[in-house]
């Protein structure tokens, strides 16, 4: 995904020439496929929904994405410290928004850039690359914990209130089994963590005897100090349940410009109905496309006929503002953020 260059400058080891090409192909694909969803609906009648959208609305859902991501921060940085790592709070946030562009623009980056983000970290800061990664794991799994705990009260909610289409149900059944599956399968990886390492070793072995950039025995030592690190963060109860109260404050702002987006354009999608929608598409957009562009947009423009009762034009513009306001924008911010942080290095 990147590469370490001699001279440490980090610029130069954000992306190689082949992670950029898959990157532009990726959005190449993923604008088509936007278009393409838009064609079917009508993009000239969307247009048309979009002009009449009431923009101090819009500038709402750009601050409550920006302040979810200042929240989310926080959260980074408290786990942080708890592996020794002292950074202050206004750098840091630099740092995530540039981390949080790199995820966002990388191909697979929504299902697994975490190495990526701790690579940043560990070049923008004091720490090493294992606390880097141990702090981003474990503030990935903090944040995980409001999708569980949100996504489900949205099932519930619908549940209650309506009975679950045929197009609803595989959705629903992979939200409850995502909740229950990864909180299991991350308990037992770590109950039998000496497995897990030793497994990783074999595994890496063959690959380690063809080639001199790393060792079986390095990679077992960087393994150690990241379980290291975890457990040094896991030994502090109190931070954690802080680290889990700003999770829990950027997860509501994460959620509420899809809200925003209905409300610029008089077209309601009630919050309950949001808690559900929002962590289907997070779960929806975990696909090789940067960003999870087309799938979130598709999934929206299925859920909110169905769900809100929006016309399918009215869904188009909503998605389009939403998705103005929670992805591209941070791509923007995110994207000056690695620019300065590049500067700084």
């Amino acid at each position: 995904m990147y590469t370490v260059t001699h001279d440490g400058g980090l610029g130069a080891g954000l992306i190689d020439r082949r992670t950029a090409l898959k990157t532009l192909l990726g959005f190449a694909v993923a604008v088509l496929l936007v278009y393409l969803l838009g064609a079917v609906v009508g993009w000239e009648r969307a247009i048309e929904r979009l002009r009449v959208a009431r923009v101090e609305w819009v500038l709402v859902a750009c601050g409550s994405t920006l302040l979810c991501l200042f929240a989310w921060a926080k959260t980074w940085q408290i786990v942080l410290e708890r592996v020794g790592v002292t950074v202050a709070y206004r750098r840091l946030v630099v740092t995530f928004f540039a981390a949080t562009f790199a995820n966002y623009v990388t191909p697979m980056g929504q299902a697994g850039g975490e190495p990526f983000i701790a690579y940043i970290l560990s070049r923008d800061t004091d720490a090493t690359y294992e606390q880097a990664l141990a702090s981003v794991v474990v503030a990935d799994l903090v944040r995980l914990l409001p999708f569980f705990t949100v996504g489900i009260a949205g099932l519930g909610y619908l549940l209650a209130t309506a009975e679950l289409t045929a197009r609803i149900r595989p959705l629903a059944i992979a939200l409850v089994g995502v909740a229950v599956a990864l909180p299991l399968l991350v308990a037992v990886g770590w109950r039998f963590r000496a497995r897990v390492r030793a497994g990783a070793l074999r595994c890496l072995a063959p690959i380690a005897g063809r080639t001199d950039r790393f060792s079986v025995e390095s990679v077992g030592d960087r393994i150690d100090r990241l379980y290291a690190s975890i457990d040094l963060i896991a030994g502090s109860p109190r931070a954690i349940l802080v680290a889990v109260g700003f999770a829990y404050v950027g997860w509501v702002l994460f959620a509420l410009p899809l809200y925003f987006s209905g409300i610029a354009l008089g077209a309601a999608v009630s919050i309950p109905l949001v808690c559900f929608l929002v962590p289907v598409t997070v779960i929806a957009g975990s696909t090789p496309l940067p960003g999870g562009i087309g799938a979130i947009e598709g999934t929206l423009l299925v859920l909110l006929p169905v769900l809100a009762g929006l016309t399918a034009t009215d869904a188009l513009a909503v998605t389009t503002i939403y998705r103005l306001t929670s992805y591209w924008f941070v791509i923007a911010v995110g994207g000056i953020a690695t620019l300065w942080v590049v500067r700084r290095v």
